[in-house]
Parts: structure tokens; sequence; C-alpha cells
């Protein structure tokens, strides 16, 4: 997977125990004021208040798919939380997150 570790998005992935198992060299730079690398090994429940464990613990239990958008420091942001799977169970959770532009267009395709 060489190719994810620098891809202009946030390549941040943990195990079914929350666990983070993963980052890529975006990843690292947006939680470099929380450790960058160094939280690879550590939980993402000490990372997030509620309402995001319990989001988080839903998807790691069922296995279901969360997208939304935020703003943060005048950027937004698109969030892709989304299972990965060995043999066809929960192994734990991709997150992926990108800016947008202020201006993104949108195209109907038929």
């Amino acid at each position: 997977m060489d190719w994810l570790k620098e891809i202009n998005a946030a390549v941040t992935i943990c195990d079914t125990d929350g666990i983070i198992v993963y980052m890529n060299e975006r990843s690292a730079q947006v939680f470099e004021s929380d450790g960058g690398k160094n939280l690879i090994g550590q939980s993402l429940f000490g990372c997030h208040p509620e309402p995001a464990l319990t989001k988080l613990n839903e998807l790691l239990a069922n296995g279901s798919t969360n997208i939304y958008t935020i703003e943060k420091n005048g950027k937004k942001k698109m969030i892709y939380q989304t299972p990965w799977l060995v043999e066809q169970a929960v192994a734990g959770m991709v997150e992926v997150s990108f800016e947008l532009p202020s201006e993104l267009p949108h195209f109907v395709r038929m």
C-alpha cells in the first residue's frame, strides 16, 4: 500500500479494539499536535468525546459506514469512516479525511 503513504488525504486505521494500527503521512501531520505517528498503538477511545465514542463503538460493532463533513479552522473536510474486512468479518475501521474546496462542483450523470 505504498500509494497510501503520501496521498493527499489523511488515512487512519484502527483494529476492532479501537487501537490505531496505521497512519499515513497526512494523518500524522493532521494529528501532529496529538502525537502524530506516536499515536500508532494508542486507543482512539481516549481521543474522542461523546457522542463520537458511542458512534465509534456502533461502527465497530455493526460494520456500518459513517460519512459527514466538518469545518475546522476555516477549512471544510469530508470524513469517510468505513470498516475494513478480513474474510467478511470486521477487522477495524478506516477513516479517510480530506479538504474540500470552497466551491465544489456537482455533476448529475446519467
